[in-house]
């Protein structure tokens, strides 16, 4: 089975794809553009220099040489994808901010998918398809784990800045915590996250969007920090220990391979058989 990823939000297409050729021995290219990669986290798959409209083309022409197109983010490529392949099976999967709120403006797009994937439960609400299928975030085991020789200082909480500086000193004051603030613009690299979470007890995981709205789900970089062993504290200032299984990259792709297998034996996901 041959699998194009196309964009790499958050990395995840990049997990998935590993996890999926080594467990499943299925052949995925990730592509991206590197101006949309600061922190590189396509660690799996292709970066590429150069503008929208070339990444596009070249995506379109590529297409033709796989049997899946698993389309991140990128919902403007389908109908063009389905037009020059009427046939070729294609998962559309959103991740947040690229879906919330805007079901309906988007239904012209996501409506074109032979199945609809979303990666965190908040973007869900009365305009969402019941079709559309939950897909929890992977987090790469092979990168974010705990170490045994980790060394860390007891009561630090570590905050990358989005917009809540205030509810992230609010719980770190709750819990008798010193915080450690990151702007997000010096940005780490991928790589290198898992090494700077180590040296933390605790993540404190409050983001709110650019309308100011707080958005209550972990985040991927939460995900990763309760892999690394960290203690994290979320949206409502609750604290939570212990990686949960559903995101272990083994359990996330297996669920996509199963749903691979359907769309390529031509199954579309009915509007009756989700949620």
């Amino acid at each position: 089975m041959r699998i194009l990823h196309i964009w790499n939000t958050a990395g995840v297409a990049s997990v998935i794809a590993k996890f999926m050729d080594r467990l499943f021995g299925t052949k995925s290219l990730v592509v991206h553009r590197r101006a949309f990669d600061p922190f590189g986290v396509t660690t799996y798959g292709e970066l590429w220099d150069c503008g929208a409209k070339t990444f596009a083309l070249k995506c379109l022409v590529l297409a033709r040489k796989f049997d899946i197109i698993h389309i991140h983010s990128f919902d403007k490529l389908i109908p063009y994808l389905k037009f020059l392949y009427p046939n070729k099976p294609i998962v559309l999967h959103y991740h947040g901010s690229d879906i919330r709120g805007k079901w309906l403006q988007k239904e012209k797009r996501w409506s074109k998918a032979d199945a609809i994937l979303y990666s965190t439960q908040d973007v869900v609400n009365e305009e969402t398809p019941k079709i559309a299928i939950y897909s929890p975030n992977p987090v790469d085991a092979d990168l974010f784990y705990p170490s045994s020789n980790a060394e860390y200082t007891k009561k630090i909480a570590f905050h990358i800045r989005y917009n809540a500086d205030d509810l992230a000193e609010k719980y770190a004051a709750k819990y008798g915590l010193k915080l450690v603030l990151h702007d997000r613009k010096d940005a780490i690299p991928h790589k290198k996250l898992p090494e700077i979470l180590r040296k933390y007890e605790y993540y404190v995981d409050v983001k709110r969007d650019p309308y100011g709205h707080l958005l209550k789900s972990l985040s991927k970089t939460g995900l990763e920090a309760l892999a690394c062993g960290l203690k994290v504290i979320r949206w409502d200032g609750e604290i939570i220990e212990g990686f949960p299984e559903e995101h272990k990259p083994e359990n996330v792709v297996q669920k996509i391979y199963e749903i691979y297998r359907d769309v390529i034996g031509g199954r579309r996901y009915g509007v009756s058989e989700f949620r």
